[in-house]
């Protein structure tokens, strides 16, 4: 979350990035409640310093006076009758403070939607074929290695089966992308829990405005996971850590569960919108002053996946109208998909700032005796599955309906061709 005091100083100024990220926050109503609190403890801490002043004359006294002893009970009734409005007023408060989003950093461009995206740059030459390129689904039922029926059998709608040496290629491709990001880039590998509790995708930011797209177990209360970026913000909610320990990378890969209530009715045939998916996840710790820096870096790591695997992609700078909540600035990463003749969304890498750090009080000290800061948060994945897959088919897909592996992922296959 944002700071309840850079609301409290300079309230125009967040109503216009509200504006800017087409989001309705009662900005009122919270300085209104800002206000009430701080009234609240100030009434509350004066009455317990009387109460404290009539127990100590109470204490002197020989023969406790019945005055002094009614005052206490008048002062201790006004105290707790206080000590519930604080509550009622901090719920309230804590509630719609979850529902703002961070601020959009000045340089991101400004729309509503994804239609106010720029093109940052375009990176290799688009394919062309001497027969009519299919679409992923064709070319993964004619080679049997998805199982469309089955998923949605097993199932529901939105659901697939991968087989053979479909399977494989998807292990190959997590633990190719996996050991590029620890060898190449940096990153530990960690395993994470795939379902967390609700201070976990709290912390994310995930909570409240994501509810409706994650799958949640009501007994335990516990959500699977929507991306390992909820699961990683935790790793280190409630520690102080040490300044000459930043930064710190870790990436993770995790099946992914989205209900997909907003894309109703898109995409609905092959494995572009599914509600169970697999993704390797990038996640840093980083100081203050080096998040912009960081954001390049992570952008590059999921640049360096594509690229090894030969596909063609542009990037694209977010519209503040486009950006996930925590996010202050934010670039997607799209592979080109011929068949479909569309690009697809295969990373989404966001600078944070503190607003995960804040919900998740993850802090770090400059010097042994400092003031603990909040660290900066960045994520991006590095790459979601299974449209890495789907680039693959339909980028290398033959004339006779084989498909050629991308040489960088053949030590992985053990296998250099599909047919």
């Amino acid at each position: 979350m944002i700071a309840i005091e850079l609301i409290r100083q300079n309230p125009d100024a967040v109503e216009e990035a509200m504006k800017k990220r087409d989001a309705n926050v009662p900005i009122d109503r919270i300085l209104t409640l800002d206000q009430n609190r701080r009234a609240i403890i100030s009434q509350t801490d004066t009455l317990r310093a009387r109460r404290n002043e009539v127990s100590r004359e109470i204490g002197r006294s020989k023969d406790r006076p019945q005055e002094l002893i009614e005052e206490m009970r008048s002062v201790g009734s006004q105290i707790r009758k206080l000590e519930y409005q604080l509550s009622e007023t901090d719920d309230e408060l804590d509630a719609l403070m979850l529902k703002v989003p961070n601020i959009p950093d000045l340089s991101a461009p400004v729309g509503p939607d994804e239609s106010a995206n720029i093109e940052v740059r375009r990176e290799g030459e688009l394919p062309t074929f001497n027969f009519e390129p299919k679409e992923h689904w064709d070319i993964a039922e004619d080679l049997g290695i998805v199982d469309f029926e089955r998923g949605v059998r097993l199932a529901g709608s939105r659901f697939f089966v991968l087989r053979g040496l479909g399977a494989k290629l998807q292990r190959a491709l997590i633990s190719f992308m996996i050991d590029m990001h620890v060898e190449r880039h940096g990153y530990t590998e960690v395993y994470l829990p795939y379902m967390v509790n609700s201070d976990t995708v709290i912390a994310s930011g995930h909570l409240p405005g994501f509810q409706e797209e994650m799958y949640h177990d009501e007994e335990d209360d516990l959500w699977m996971l929507p991306t390992a970026e909820a699961a990683i913000t935790s790793l280190h909610r409630d520690e102080i850590l040490s300044a000459e320990n930043l930064p710190l990378y870790y990436v993770a890969h995790t099946p992914c569960w989205r209900r997909e209530k907003a894309s109703a009715g898109r995409d609905t045939r092959g494995i572009m919108r599914v509600h169970q998916f697999d993704k390797v996840e990038m996640y840093k710790f980083v100081s203050p002053e080096d998040s912009a820096s960081e954001l390049d870096s992570l952008v590059a790591a999921a640049e360096d996946v594509v690229n090894a695997l030969e596909i063609p992609y542009r990037v694209l700078e977010l519209a503040t109208g486009d950006m996930a909540t925590p996010a202050v600035k934010a670039f997607d990463v799209e592979m080109w998909a011929p068949g479909g003749e569309r690009w697809l969304e295969v990373s989404s890498c966001s600078n944070c700032t503190d607003f995960q750090a804040r919900r998740g009080r993850v802090r770090y000290r400059t010097e042994r005796g400092a003031r603990p800061r909040l660290v900066h948060t960045l994520n991006g994945s590095g790459l979601a599955l299974p449209r890495v897959i789907i680039s693959i088919l339909e980028n290398y897909q033959q004339e006779d309906g084989s498909v050629v592996i991308p040489e960088a992922l053949r030590p992985y296959t053990g296998f250099d061709r599909i047919g």
